[in-house]
């Protein structure tokens, strides 16, 4: 039988693992000060903001539609999460903020992102408005001028970033997370944890 001074020792520790946080597989980032408010244009013309998509978790990533690796094989993983049968599609929003708004033009935007999955949305606005929002999620661009027809590329940073329900900065995704911890995470996070 448990002794009562056993039990007043263990019941604080039984409950303390009631309200543990979640164990995400990619980096926890909740209440770290990063990010901020984005507000940008989609391809419509159309102003949207965070606060848009409460109700849904955000996987908010930073490119351009002329990078010839990065952003297509992030943006194909996205696509890939977003059609597994156990996947809630419908609750995940995949966001794409050009680093590039002088060759990215709201038509340009229209044909890349939905190529990857219908549900993509593309962001873009003046040049020192994504470079205000970069600097706050700590995304590097940095333009170097190449031989040929494109002029230049962007060295960029190739991480995303992943908004809860409620709206708040929940992960990073490094740029090799894997598929499968991507979706483990956003269960824990679409299940309300």
């Amino acid at each position: 039988m448990i002794s009562r001074r056993r039990l007043l020792i263990a019941a604080p520790l039984l409950l303390a693992g009631c309200d543990q946080a979640p164990t995400f597989r990619n980096t926890d980032i909740t209440g770290k000060k990063i990010g901020g408010e984005i507000a940008l244009n989609d391809c419509q013309g159309r102003p949207r903001k965070l606060a848009d998509f409460l109700g849904k978790a955000v996987v908010l990533f930073f490119g351009y539609t002329s990078c010839p690796d990065i952003c297509p094989t992030a943006l194909a993983k996205f696509a890939t999460l977003m059609q597994q049968p156990e996947m809630n599609a419908g609750r995940i929003q995949v966001i794409f903020i050009s680093l590039d708004p002088e060759r990215d033009t709201p038509e340009r935007l229209c044909e890349y992102t939905p190529w990857f999955h219908p549900s993509f949305l593309g962001l873009t606005g003046d040049a020192g408005k994504i470079a205000e929002i970069a600097r706050n999620f700590r995304v590097t661009s940095i333009r170097k001028n190449v031989e040929g027809s494109m002029g230049y590329v962007l060295d960029h940073s190739a991480g995303a970033y992943v908004f809860g329900p409620d709206g708040r900065l929940r992960l990073y995704l490094a740029e090799n997370a894997r598929i499968e911890d991507i979706s483990a995470d956003l269960h824990l996070l679409l299940a309300g944890q």
